[in-house]
């Protein structure tokens, strides 16, 4: 069995520098931040203030009054964000509906905000004030089934609810059902919204920074908490060429790892995330020395980014691959970022530009790596590695390449 390629042909995203495709390269290019003082809730007794939140995005843009109506904030996000990937490849609906297209969407805590307007209800007023409209909106199994509901799907409907890998979960697996032949066509992407319960969590952990994220700085103080969505329409080859599609990149191998170590700390040694680049390296038919750029996990907190450096180093040697990390611009969205993050690689390959770190002062002896620092910069750019190295030890690698750059998948016995 020839598996088929995976072809990226539509992008939707939902972020704090912008919303959609256009605005969101443009963003990107100039190192714009998204990240601003919360309003969303009330931060004056966490000690915290700043994140990356969508004060652009209402949900009444993007989806009926009935579907506004029926769900929570991070599923709205989620079906605007496919919305407007479907859009972006000028797919037409009779290619969605039916059993050939699935949607597969990654979360870390999903309807979060639907849960906590239970729990206050509930704890204020008590059970009996509980609004029964409530209830059918929780639960992250929804995500994928409101998406579907929207575009008459009929295949595979899954969340993947891998921490803040599971964008690249999302994507990996979509990519998996176009190559076992179990799909055409896949919806794959990842939600999250910044809460008040996340937000306060991070900050009794002391990984939060207050007003910026430095990755890779010296100095840097840790992570701020973003949200957002993203959704990226994956065709397989026979399926694209037959409806003519524009294809914006290919997916490459992935890999997946577990440290096994520590629920919030990662490994001393990264083993973990050092084996998941390597299979994603491996598994794209290429070697290390192929790999132009890569996007970066790159959280800002000491223990993260050493780690990751001791990744690239593990992986290229003495090779000074350039790294960028985007949570410098949109804050670390949690379940989402990843699938945001490969919103970014397939701008870097449509463009050749690097998106900048921005916030990188004073070089770390301990994360001597070659970052795009603060300004964007142009390079090569025909394959490139999307890293997720989240909590409990959930390490994603997904490698994204130019059309035509990767080597055919090699055969493998009918799954």
């Amino acid at each position: 069995m020839n598996p088929a390629r995976v072809f990226v042909t539509g992008l939707g995203v939902v972020s704090s520098i912008g919303l959609g495709r256009k605005a969101f390269f443009e963003a990107l290019e100039v190192g714009k931040s998204g990240v601003s003082k919360v309003e969303s809730f009330d931060t004056s007794r966490i000690g915290r203030d700043y994140g990356g939140e969508v004060k652009a995005f209402h949900a009444r843009d993007h989806l009926t009054a009935a579907e506004a109506r029926r769900m929570g904030r991070c599923s709205a996000m989620a079906l605007a964000a496919a919305r407007m990937a479907v859009e972006d490849a000028r797919i037409r609906p009779s290619h969605l509906g039916g059993p050939r297209t699935s949607v597969v969407v990654g979360t870390t805590m999903g309807e979060a905000d639907v849960l906590g307007d239970i729990d206050r209800t509930w704890i204020a007023r008590g059970l009996s004030a509980v609004r029964r409209a409530h209830l059918p909106k929780y639960g992250s199994t929804l995500l994928p089934i409101h998406l579907a509901r929207a575009f008459g799907t009929e295949g595979t409907v899954i969340a993947l609810p891998a921490a803040c890998a599971a964008g690249n979960y999302a994507i990996g697996y979509g990519a998996d059902l176009i190559r076992q032949g179990r799909a055409d066509v896949v919806l794959a992407g990842a939600t999250e919204i910044l809460q008040e319960l996340q937000f306060s969590g991070f900050a009794r952990l002391a990984a939060m920074a207050n007003q910026r994220c430095q990755p890779f700085d010296l100095n840097r103080q840790g992570l701020i908490v973003g949200e957002g969505a993203a959704v990226l329409v994956l065709e397989s080859e026979a399926h694209a060429v037959m409806r003519g599609a524009t294809v914006f990149a290919e997916v490459g191998g992935y890999g997946l790892s577990c440290d096994g170590y520590h629920i919030t700390r990662p490994h001393p040694e990264a083993v973990g995330s050092i084996g998941a680049m390597r299979q994603a390296i491996e598994r794209s038919g290429i070697t290390s020395a192929d790999v132009d750029f890569v996007n970066a996990h790159g959280t800002g907190t000491k223990a993260n980014d050493a780690a990751e450096s001791k990744v690239m180093h593990d992986v290229f040697g003495e090779r000074r691959v350039p790294i960028s990390s985007m949570k410098s611009l949109i804050g670390h969205c949690m379940g989402a970022a990843s699938a945001i993050e490969a919103v970014g690689c397939v701008f870097t390959l449509e463009t050749g530009i690097y998106p900048p770190t921005v916030g990188y002062e004073t070089p770390d002896p301990e994360c001597d790596l070659d970052v795009v620092a603060n300004v964007a910069r142009k390079g090569k750019a025909d394959i490139v590695l999307n890293n997720s190295l989240a909590f409990g030890g959930y390490n994603a690698v997904a490698c994204f390449a130019r059309p035509g750059v990767l080597p055919p998948p090699p055969a493998t016995e009918a799954l």
